[in-house]
């Protein structure tokens, strides 16, 4: 068994990818990841995006609310598990002994994990559940079961404790795990709690088998000039597995579209321009490569294709930064401080929506 921030997971399945580089052993190594996705959507719950309605909450009750992901699938067919088999000869299985040859259960929590990783770490034959807390929920709240674990849940609460979902979509969880205040802080726990209940500050959903599934941080939640709703964290997820992105942060917040900065993986960056045949150079050179444009803008144009065109990337610009714990934009457990980094790079954000050439060639 192993327990791991999804971080770690994304490190490992770039390495992969690094390796297999751009040539047939790339595309090789992209086949057999689509095989291995196909058999975990397959095996257990269909791959369907949320309803609005979900997003938006059933209101102040308990009430789950009916989700088209929850629906037991049919199983994989003849032709997938023969694909699978090949793709597991020719790729996975290396995958798996790289991860250890004993493992068979990982536990992910910490952060969001994207819904491809979550699919290819189970299409490699690995039972991996996803848990959720808070320091006020006195650590996780919510487990899958080895039983019934859907690739994009955190599982269901633990025994003693309750979930709703706020008319605003926000999660509210009550309990015997759940803490009933702040110490010596009356004004900061009446504004988290309200009739016994703590606001986790997360949007959520809760499907007609009970399932919770986080959507995104109500306080990250950008809302365009246009007045649409968009919740950063599913493009960011997305994309947080190519292997070029260390970090992605996407912005547009009282802009007229969506945006995002990228800051290229100074690990992973000499070995896949190696792979790809290109010299290998720095960060802030290889962010003027054609080819690792491109590369950047395929993955981006598959990430919008999840999302509506309003809630799609129109830009984006490759910083040359670093985000660590080491110097402050990141916490101990490999999230993003988001209001940091958009306070520190404010010049770089106001450059996606300059007007001009120097816009038009970050499209």
């Amino acid at each position: 068994m192993l327990l791991v921030v999804p971080r770690v997971m994304e490190k490992v399945y770039n390495a992969a990818a690094a390796k297999a580089g751009g040539g047939m052993k790339g595309r090789m190594f992209s086949w057999a990841a689509k095989q291995a996705r196909a058999l975990s959507k397959a095996s257990a719950y269909v791959d369907s995006p949320l309803p609005e309605s979900a997003v938006a909450g059933p209101g102040p009750d308990t009430t789950p609310i009916p989700d088209a992901s929850a629906m037991p699938s049919p199983g994989p067919s003849t032709v997938l598990r023969l694909r699978g088999r090949i793709a597991d000869a020719l790729v996975l299985s290396k995958v798996r002994a790289i991860l250890g040859p004993n493992l068979h259960t990982i536990i992910s929590g910490g952060a969001p994990l994207a819904l491809d990783l979550a699919n290819f770490y189970r299409g490699l034959g690995i039972t991996l559940l996803q848990g959720y807390g808070l320091s006020e929920t006195t650590g996780p709240i919510s487990v899958e079961t080895p039983q019934d674990f859907p690739p994009d849940s955190v599982g269901f609460p633990w025994p003693g404790n309750r979930m709703k979902i706020a008319p605003d979509g926000e999660l509210l969880v009550q309990g015997i795990s759940v803490s009933k205040g702040y110490h010596n802080l009356p004004e900061a726990t009446s504004e988290a709690y309200v009739d016994g209940w703590f606001k986790t500050g997360d949007l959520a959903s809760i499907d007609d088998r009970g399932h919770l599934r986080i959507t995104g941080r109500k306080k990250e939640l950008i809302v365009t000039a246009g007045g649409k709703n968009v919740s950063p964290e599913i493009l960011e997820e997305s994309l947080s597995t190519h292997p070029l992105i260390a970090n992605i942060i996407v912005v547009g917040d009282n802009r007229p579209y969506i945006g995002a900065l990228i800051a290229l993986d100074t690990e992973m960056l000499p070995e896949w321009l190696s792979t790809h045949g290109l010299p290998v150079v720095d960060a802030a050179q290889a962010a003027n490569l054609p080819e690792v444009r491109d590369s950047l803008e395929k993955a981006i144009a598959r990430a919008n294709k999840a999302v509506s065109r309003a809630e799609s990337i129109r830009r984006y610009r490759i910083v040359n930064a670093a985000f660590t714990v080491e110097n402050g934009y990141m916490t101990p457990s490999l999230k993003l401080k988001r209001r940091r980094v958009l306070a520190d790079y404010a010049d770089e954000v106001e450059a996606l929506y300059a007007s001009g050439e120097a816009a038009k060639n970050q499209e």
